[in-house]
């Protein structure tokens, strides 16, 4: 009797192995499912907008289809923008994303304007009103609403303002009372903002005097051959006791090894799974980083981890850990954190979609208690895609640590 096949082995011969998978694969299929089904979400959308926008404007044949042809050239610019940054070479990309981007964040103004103006008029049909001519005011008023609103947000996206958060830590050393940790996050430099705003911002947070300066991820949004030069006046980022850098889910993006050692280059201790100690008056504390939590999903290097950032440090000594998304703090719960600094939900960026964020994050903006950790999130620095805030302000963190109870 012939013996029973084997892994190895088989009736026929010696077995065929099965491919391995292929691991670029298995990061980009589910995210090419993710573009097609938000492509086609977002194409209904915009056939929404033309029915209200455009066709109930009743202006007209020859306006429906100018109405038309912009709006449906704007969706597909909008996607020519995403891609661009990758893609097309300067000064094409820059152009492709202003104005992909521009039309993502006018679109989802419009979006929230028109849907609030369609529940108006709900109501109105259900309280006896006849609306039956109030679809061209409507269309008209919408955008007259609008336009005001993202030349506002426009203004307001590239001018952070210096945002103070005193947090009171019970047994802090006396020496570290006043201590001050300014903390960027989600600056986004890339094709719409550029090295003027990298200056801008280092002369801001060269005029806090911080004892430490912190990037909390997010920083960029391109590559290192791309952005080199925009990047560059980072070097100039002054604190008493060192500049910082942990990883964000746009580092990854763009490859974080090469930007990793990008920061390094420029003068910023790079936090992955690692720590510092500061010592001040006879004091310490202790500064540690972990990588973004998608940092796995491209390499077991950059998998975070808050046992191994803070192994070794003293026994005692407070502890501030820089994560970039605030959900890590399931992951830092038990790890004696005092406060930890994140950002990544630019509290939403443009209202109303602030309202969303609760679906990823646990919390949108400002100082909570996390699964039992204090965690301060930055609304931002900079902003991502569309060049616009509305009722959101970036910000340059100036977090004051006190000594208090909790």
């Amino acid at each position: 009797m012939p013996p029973a096949p084997t892994p190895e082995t088989s009736v026929d011969g010696p077995a065929v192995q099965a491919p391995a998978p292929n691991p670029t694969l298995r990061l980009w299929l589910p995210a090419l499912a993710f573009f097609t089904v938000m492509a086609t979400l977002i194409g209904l959308l915009h056939a929404y907008l033309i029915s209200r926008l455009v066709d109930g404007a009743a202006l007209g044949p020859s306006f429906a289809w100018a109405g038309r042809l912009v709006v449906w050239g704007a969706f597909f610019a909008l996607f020519v923008g995403l891609l661009a940054g990758r893609a097309l070479p300067r000064p094409f990309s820059t152009l492709a994303q202003w104005v992909g981007f521009g039309w993502l964040g006018a679109f989802g103004v419009l979006l929230s304007a028109t849907a609030a103006t369609d529940v108006g008029l709900g109501l109105a049909r259900l309280a006896g009103v006849d609306v039956a001519s109030w679809a061209q005011p409507r269309a008209v008023g919408v955008l007259l609403v609008v336009l005001p609103v993202l030349a506002l947000g426009a203004f307001v996206a590239r001018r952070p303002v210096v945002k103070r958060v005193e947090v009171h830590v019970d047994g802090l050393p006396a020496a570290f009372d006043g201590f001050r940790v300014v903390q960027l996050s989600d600056v986004h430099l890339g094709e719409t903002l550029r090295r003027p705003f990298a200056e801008a911002l280092v002369a801001q947070v060269n005029g806090l005097r911080a004892d430490v300066v912190v990037l909390t991820g997010d920083i960029v949004d391109g590559q290192v051959g791309k952005l080199e030069d925009d990047v560059a006046p980072l070097r100039g980022l002054e604190a008493a006791h060192g500049v910082y850098f942990v990883t964000g889910n746009h580092e990854y993006y763009h490859g974080a090894d090469a930007w990793e050692a990008a920061m390094a280059a420029l003068g910023l201790t790079v936090l992955r799974n690692a720590h510092r100690v500061i010592e001040k008056g006879g004091a310490q504390l202790v500064i540690a980083g972990v990588p973004d939590l998608q940092g796995s999903s491209f390499s077991s290097a950059h998998r975070p981890d808050a046992a191994q950032a803070f192994h070794g440090a003293p026994a005692g000594a407070k502890r501030l850990l820089l994560a970039h998304q605030p959900r890590f703090a399931k992951h830092a719960r038990g790890h004696g954190v005092d406060l930890m600094l994140s950002g990544h939900t630019h509290a939403g960026q443009i209202a109303p979609f602030n309202f969303f964020v609760k679906l990823q994050q646990p919390v949108v903006a400002g100082l909570h208690v996390i699964d039992g950790v204090r965690t301060y999130t930055s609304a931002g620095t900079g902003y991502w895609g569309p060049p616009f805030r509305v009722l959101t302000r970036g910000e340059v963190t100036e977090v004051v640590l006190r000594v208090g109870p909790k």
